[in-house]
């Protein structure tokens, strides 16, 4: 077997990048709830590794990339086939025919842990209030059900990518697909209690920011890695993800200013988020000053958006459908007027290049077809969850805090905190602690 090392290499490392930002969205929603709900937040991003990388290797790969025969048939317009169960077809292959490209394996894993964000990111929705193990079982369900043929739908050779839609790293297959996901949730689960009444403010303003820097790293491998080479489209799809990010966050903060009179460190946060988002889908098929305006777009408009939950009346806790479903489908749109790159022969260039109108229905048709999709699926699968298991904690719980509740542990455990700057918490500070030097 030859493989091209360049590639490969890259793509090893831009899959660990992708991993990685699950970590960071841990951090990211962690910090955004309150103290005593923080462990539970960060855990239902951890376990989704667990998860969904065991779904994958079962038969989730084989569901998203695989094909039923010789592919042109029905079926394999809305999923895969079986013949990579278990991945071990995938042994000692390439993804080229020929034999060049990068292992299977390496390509496997770059796209498990897309699948991997994509359940995390649906968390945001509910926080505070579902109990863990159901939230394991929606995931497990969700995952298997609605992800996997929807990265068919588009990625896989099915029905939408035979339309011609365009979705470089997953505006549709990622963040509308979750974003939709999270709306149906908070209506199954309904609002925490107290809910506009008690203050439910970020706890720790510096877990986000570590959390959206970790994303934002991150994100350089979703993007450019999503090119699966290294060539001038991943050097575009760079810059752009840089441009678009940097773009939205300063946008956002300047509404708050024009808005509220002042920029907020929860918004410099949330505005690169919306960036990271809408530049996703077109970050390999837009010029750098159309991710800058993209980012503009979408900074601004989110920053609108995620007050919709209460005009709406649905408790959205951490802006899971104000940024990810919003920005997603800006993203995705976006591409039927400004797409470009790397097209040389107009059939999906975006309406400014004098592209078709078409491909603007086409890139229009895709959010809306995904997000009721999941939106429909994940609403049907919360309500037999909570039917039978139940998907909310009790209210008694939800007050005095999951993360004790649920898990038997707590986020702060700061001890007694002496004059002298020494924390106890097991008995008394020894007398040689007391001592100050002058």
């Amino acid at each position: 077997m030859k493989i091209d090392t360049g590639t490969t290499a890259w793509m090893i490392t831009a899959t660990a990048l992708v991993l990685l930002m699950t970590p960071g969205l841990a951090f990211f929603y962690g910090g955004m709830t309150r103290a005593k709900s923080v462990l539970n937040m960060m855990m239902m991003s951890f376990v989704s590794i667990i998860t969904v990388t065991m779904a994958w290797v079962l038969y989730g790969h084989s569901l998203a990339f695989d094909a039923f025969g010789d592919g042109d048939n029905f079926i394999n317009k809305f999923i895969g086939g079986g013949d990579a169960l278990g991945l071990q077809s995938l042994i000692d292959t390439t993804t080229k025919d020929d034999g060049t490209g990068m292992p299977s394996l390496v390509f496997s894993a770059f796209q498990l842990t897309f699948a991997i964000i994509t359940v995390a990111l649906i968390s945001g929705a509910i926080a505070d209030r579902a109990k863990f193990g159901a939230w394991v079982v929606f995931g497990l369900a969700w995952a298997t059900l609605v992800y996997f043929p929807v990265a068919h739908w588009v990625w896989g050779g099915g029905w939408l990518a035979n339309l011609g839609i365009e979705d470089f790293a997953g505006g549709t297959v990622v963040h509308v697909n979750a974003g939709a996901a999270g709306l149906a949730l908070a209506f199954v689960l309904g609002k925490r209690t107290g809910w506009r009444k008690d203050p439910m403010r970020p706890h720790n303003l510096t877990l986000v920011l570590l959390g959206v820097g970790l994303l934002w790293f991150g994100w350089f491998g979703f993007n450019a890695g999503s090119e699966l080479a290294v060539d001038g489209t991943a050097g575009l799809a760079f810059m752009n993800t840089q441009v678009a990010t940097a773009a939205a966050a300063g946008a956002w903060i300047l509404v708050e200013k024009l808005r509220d009179g002042h920029s907020t460190t929860l918004g410099v946060a949330s505005g690169a988020v919306a960036g990271l988002v809408a530049i996703t889908p077109a970050c390999g098929f837009v010029d750098p000053w159309a991710a800058l305006v993209l980012g503009v777009v979408a900074g601004a408009v989110c920053a609108y958006a995620v007050g919709l939950k209460y005009r709406l009346g649905f408790d959205d806790s951490l802006d899971v459908v104000g940024v990810h479903l919003v920005g997603g489908a800006i993203g995705a749109v976006s591409l039927g007027i400004i797409a470009r790159y790397p097209f040389a022969d107009g059939q999906n260039e975006g309406l400014i290049y004098g592209g078709p109108i078409s491909q603007l229905g086409v890139q229009a048709l895709g959010p809306v077809a995904v997000g009721l999709y999941s939106f429909i699926m994940a609403y049907v699968i919360g309500k037999i969850i909570d039917k039978t298991m139940g998907f909310r904690i009790d209210q008694e719980d939800e007050v005095t805090g999951i993360d004790i509740t649920t898990h038997a542990e707590t986020g702060y455990d700061l001890g007694t905190v002496h004059s002298s700057g020494v924390a106890s918490v097991n008995g008394p500070v020894p007398a040689s602690a007391k001592k100050v030097d002058a």
